[in-house]
């Protein structure tokens, strides 16, 4: 079966004045459909210019980038904004909510892009706010909502377009202890379902959930090995538990 994602020789380089950055130097792997997968590494190793591109937030300035078959390497802003619309969900450390807008109205907000009609759209996005275990908080405002139950509301909207792939930028950095590990469970939950699942974090704990890790340092691939001792939230001996 051939990747999801497949990246060959991807580079980015950016020019900061006189200075030349080279944030990726030479990213070569593949990600298979249902795979899920940890992006780790220090500050400055390159995995949030990886996270950029992965997502079609930005273009390399060298090598290949196919999604789903599709070369979406240097696509134009247009193109590259409808292949996220479609085949990536986005989830943000800082949930990224409009303040004004409903739980369901957040949600909803991606099938607008997707021209879809105002009552079917709503519908899906109650659909899978319940499935995220917010069905009784549909028509609260970010304001009147926990951290937990914020991040909830941007995995649902990351869902609702039945993406391909799961983009996660450090899902629990603002969040404890407890909230942290019911969100891993919704990702543990999702990734059973068929998503293919890329999480980016700082945290080994969070990244012991994961199947795959991939390590960076200075733009390049450092290690990329299976997890032997996946972490998952409804393992007795989980670590959570041991205190």
């Amino acid at each position: 079966m051939n990747p999801i994602i497949s990246l060959s020789n991807l580079q980015k380089t950016y020019i900061m004045g006189t200075e030349r950055v080279d944030a990726l130097k030479s990213i070569t792997l593949d990600i298979h459909r249902n795979e899920y997968v940890a992006l780790m590494g220090p500050s400055g190793s390159g995995k949030s210019t990886l996270m950029n591109l992965l997502g079609c937030l930005d273009t390399p300035t060298n090598g290949d980038y196919f999604l789903n078959e599709n070369d979406v390497s240097y696509m134009e802003d247009g193109d590259l904004a409808s292949v996220r619309n479609k085949e990536i969900g986005f989830v943000f450390q800082t949930f990224n909510l409009l303040p004004r807008l409903s739980a369901l109205e957040n949600v909803a907000l991606p099938l607008v892009y997707a021209g879809m009609g105002k009552n079917k759209r709503l519908d899906k996005a109650e659909e899978v706010l319940e499935a995220v275990g917010l069905g009784d908080r549909i028509y609260h405002k970010p304001n009147e909502l926990s951290g937990g139950q914020r991040q909830r509301v941007a995995i649902a909207r990351a869902l609702v377009n039945d993406p391909s792939i799961i983009l996660a930028d450090e899902p629990t950095g603002n969040l404890d202890t407890k909230t942290s590990i019911e969100i891993m469970s919704i990702f543990e939950d999702i990734h059973k379902r068929g998503n293919t699942i890329i999480l980016v974090t700082h945290e080994p704990d969070i990244a012991e959930h994961a199947h795959r890790i991939i390590r960076l340092r200075d733009g390049l691939v450092e290690s990329d090995i299976k997890n032997d001792k996946i972490v998952t939230v409804d393992n007795p001996e989980h670590r959570y538990n041991q205190s």
